[in-house]
């Protein structure tokens, strides 16, 4: 029987996006998606607000692998190179779980495993005592 505290939480706005979450077994966060006509700037590339969401999406799972509920307080992502077609993901770590807080980094990569971004995320936990 899977613990659903331990599934990521519906989120409207990534399957919209085409964003897929999942948490990995080593207990980190994975979103993935694969590049659409709708993913892409005006320039024809991947959006930057496509790469944001792929990593918050990602770091919130990474932080739900204790079970509890997170919000975002503050994410940076830093651009590497640019993608315009495939698939990318996100795979984000704890870096460090507080009673309130837990903080995640974040590597986005194609299919050949180049890097794209790199990201930092702090979440405030919901259910703190």
């Amino acid at each position: 029987m899977i613990d659903e505290r331990f599934t990521p939480l519906p989120n409207a706005f990534a399957e919209h996006n085409g964003i897929q979450v999942r948490l990995t077994e080593q207990q980190e966060g994975e979103a993935v998606l694969e590049i659409g006509p709708d993913s892409l700037n005006p320039l024809g590339r991947l959006h930057g607000g496509a790469y944001y969401t792929l990593a918050d999406c990602a770091d919130g799972c990474a932080c739900r692998a204790d079970g509890r509920r997170y919000v975002t307080l503050h994410g940076g992502i830093d651009f590497i190179r640019s993608a315009d077609h495939g698939r990318v993901t996100a795979l984000a770590t704890v870096r460090h779980r507080g009673g309130t807080t837990c903080q995640t980094t974040v590597e986005i990569r194609d299919e050949a495993g180049s890097l794209l971004a790199l990201g930092d995320f702090t979440f405030f936990c919901l259910d703190h005592s």
